[in-house]
Order: structure tokens, then C-alpha cells, then sequence
């Protein structure tokens, strides 16, 4: 896992919500939940964009034997949930080659085989419709959108309980030292509070509410 990867795995996506706000960048992707709670990850995109099926159709990609180890699969749908994307065969696969989890913007189904094994899937929803003869690829590694964050191939993405961040790659040196910031003075505010102090002494004295405050 590269540096940043690593530092980004450490955060919460609620700081690192903080730090885009700070910075003035909208990257936090709305709508996208995990299947269970339990579920991280944290890795640079490869990034899918899928299309409705032309006629005659075209295929839903076979794809995840090109995906590197470490790797987020990131598919922009189009939100749509009447169609999936991903399955149990994927989920499979995927877990075996130590792909670092999938994001999507749309539907995925088979999702005990995902719970069972604790592979990370993030989507807007589930169903047991497939997307076969329905959508198609229409690019690998090109910009997509998921859950109104723009995502280009090599960005970070985070996820946790609360959703999924991407930390676009020309800022996520800056995105990633505010909210390392921002994580160290919220601890501090709690370890203040423990120490007797009352909290709303702790967030005056460390600034809490200017903490995720637009500065640029």
C-alpha cells in the first residue's frame, strides 16, 4: 500500500468530509452506503463507466482480471437500480486477487457471498435484477461520477460506515494533512472533556466549528 493510501486508511471519512469542505472540494459521494457497517477500505480507483445496451447489446466487461492488487473497482452505473453490475462471481474473484473493494454508483446483487467473506462493497442500492442486455461498458479508466463526486482513475478512495470519500490525486496531499489535522484536534477535545473540562469549553478552546470552514 502506497503512503497516502496508508495515511487515508487511518482516517475517518467524516475528517476527511471536513477537510474537502475546508478546501472547497466536492468530493464526497452522496447516496453510496456500505452493504454492512463493518466494512473498509481504502485504495486508488480503476474506475468503469458503463451505458444502456445499444442493439444488439454489448457485454458487461470482463474486466477484473486486468484490476491490480490493492486496487478500488470504481463503476459509474448512472445510479441506476434496475440494473446490477456486480455479483457473486465478481465478488469471488475479486476477493481472491486482494482487490481492496468495489464502489458503485447504481445496483450490485449476490450480496451474502459479500458479507460472508467481508469483501467491501459500497453501492447505491441492491437488487437481484442483472444488467446483462441492459447496460454495457462503455470505458475503463475514465472519469466517472459516484453519488455526484467526480472520480478519475488513480484517485483515492475511502470508505467506512458513513460512506465513501475519493480524494482527488492533484490535492490529496493537502486534503489528507487537513484532515490529519483535523482528526488530532478532535481527539483533543475529547481527551479535554475526560480530563473534567466541559465540552463546550473543550470546542471553543480547539475551534471546533471552524474546523471544516472554507478557506480557499
Amino acid at each position: 500500500m502506497d503512503e497516502n493510501v496508508q495515511r487515508a486508511s487511518q482516517l475517518d471519512t467524516t475528517a476527511l468530509s471536513d477537510a474537502l469542505d475546508r478546501l472547497g472540494i466536492p468530493s464526497q459521494c452522496l447516496g453510496i452506503k456500505p452493504l454492512d457497517p463493518r466494512f473498509r477500505l481504502a485504495g486508488r480507483a480503476f474506475t468503469i463507466l458503463y451505458g444502456p445496451a445499444s442493439v444488439p447489446p454489448g457485454t458487461v466487461g470482463d474486466f477484473i482480471d486486468d484490476v491490480p492488487e490493492g486496487t478500488v473497482i470504481v463503476i459509474d452505473n448512472g445510479g441506476r437500480e434496475n440494473a446490477t453490475v456486480w455479483g457473486d462471481i465478481l465478488t469471488m474473484v475479486a476477493h481472491h486477487r486482494k482487490i481492496a473493494g468495489t464502489v458503485i454508483d447504481g445496483a450490485c446483487r449476490d450480496t451474502f457471498l459479500s458479507r460472508e467473506i467481508m469483501y467491501p462493497i459500497f453501492s447505491r442500492s441492491y437488487s437481484m435484477r442483472t444488467g446483462k442486455d441492459r447496460v454495457q461498458v462503455e470505458g475503463f479508466n475514465t472519469p466517472v461520477n459516484i453519488g455526484d463526486a467526480r472520480v478519475l482513475p488513480g484517485d483515492i478512495l475511502r470508505g467506512d460506515a458513513d460512506g465513501v470519500i475519493a480524494i482527488p490525486q492533484a490535492h490529496e496531499n493537502e486534503v489528507l494533512t487537513v484532515a490529519e489535522e483535523i482528526d488530532a484536534i478532535e481527539q483533543k477535545i475529547r481527551n479535554a472533556v475526560l480530563d473534567g473540562m466541559t465540552l463546550a469549553e473543550a470546542r471553543k478552546q480547539f475551534r471546533y466549528h471552524q474546523l471544516q470552514t472554507r478557506t480557499k
